[in-house]
């Protein structure tokens, strides 16, 4: 009996499961290779600085305000630093400001949306509450105060106002997913066989949810890359520092546009698109794992297509 026990074929974590789909569907989906791709750049950008644009990138060494050229590729801004190079290293802070301020608010909008579906009675009603409170508040005029009344904390005051700011849509989404499963069979085992809470929603549930806590992590991404540009570019941060979203803040303080240095704006203002579009792709793939009646479309346009046939 052990023999034929230890023959059969063991299967992957439902964790490893749900990685390997993502995977699939991202090298399956055409919008989403274009994210990763875009992400990658940005990745690199950010890990490797020194190696792209040597030097410090705020040295006022060039003839102010030139155009692009062999030694400068984006030209000079108005103090006689090098756009391309301000460009680069704010690559990392604005990439550090997305994914950290990503991930906190995905994970306080998976300790209060799947602790308030699987608990239910009180603990449910408390929390929902505490989440529609914060749904239902405007979140930019609150992130101005909030980040006006903390002005100078840096990065990590940003990130800060970006979660609290960030976390409650994704809660109420995986609220809702949470309720759907908690009837389910393989939970109601896990009960009868003993099993606490905590290890319940952490072996059985966010296993099951991966896709959709990818999906709430790209989501809280974008909008707290979109967001965070919008706070340093009315200067609410500190501006000395090397980001996309400074950058605008000091082209706009020197008018860029009218001072005939309009890559000064044009080009941190990509970035901040390609960054923020990069996530924004990335979550097509997620959309297709999280509903699977997206797949049959995709395969019979795709089938269709190939035999010559309208859809």
């Amino acid at each position: 009996m052990s023999a034929v026990t230890s023959d059969r074929p063991r299967r992957s974590p439902a964790g490893l499961r749900a990685l390997r789909s993502l995977g699939r569907a991202i090298l399956g989906n055409r919008k989403a290779m274009v994210g990763a791709i875009l992400l990658a750049i940005c990745v690199v950008m950010a890990a490797i600085p020194g190696l792209i644009a040597p030097g410090d990138p705020n040295a006022e060494v060039f003839m102010p305000g030139q155009g692009p050229s062999a030694q400068n590729w984006l030209g000079t801004t108005s103090y006689g630093q090098d756009i391309f190079a301000q460009f680069v290293w704010g690559a990392r802070q604005s990439l550090i400001i997305a994914v950290v301020a990503g991930l906190f608010s995905t994970l306080l909008s998976a300790l209060i949306g799947v602790t308030a579906g699987y608990l239910g009675g009180m603990a449910d009603g408390l929390l929902s509450m505490l989440t529609d409170v914060f749904l239902v508040i405007p979140a930019f005029p609150l992130v101005i105060v909030l980040a006006a009344y903390s002005k100078g904390g840096g990065n990590l005051m940003i990130i800060a106002v970006l979660v609290l700011t960030g976390w409650s849509y994704g809660a109420r989404q995986l609220r809702a997913q949470v309720l759907s499963l908690r009837h389910r069979e393989f939970l109601t085992a896990a009960k009868l066989r003993g099993e606490r809470n905590w290890r319940i929603i952490t072996h059985e549930i966010l296993p099951n949810m991966v896709s959709l806590l990818v999906a709430n992590f790209l989501g809280a991404s974008v909008y707290a890359i979109l967001t965070a540009a919008g706070l340093q570019f009315v200067g609410l941060g500190n501006v000395n520092t090397n980001s996309w979203g400074t950058m605008l803040y000091w082209a706009q303080n020197n008018e860029a546009l009218q001072s005939g240095i309009p890559l000064w704006a044009v080009v941190p203002g990509l970035g901040i698109a390609g960054l923020g579009g990069a996530f924004a792709l990335l979550n097509y793939a997620f959309d297709e794992i999280s509903n699977p009646v997206l797949k049959p479309v995709r395969r019979r346009k795709a089938r269709l297509t190939a035999q010559g046939k309208a859809p």
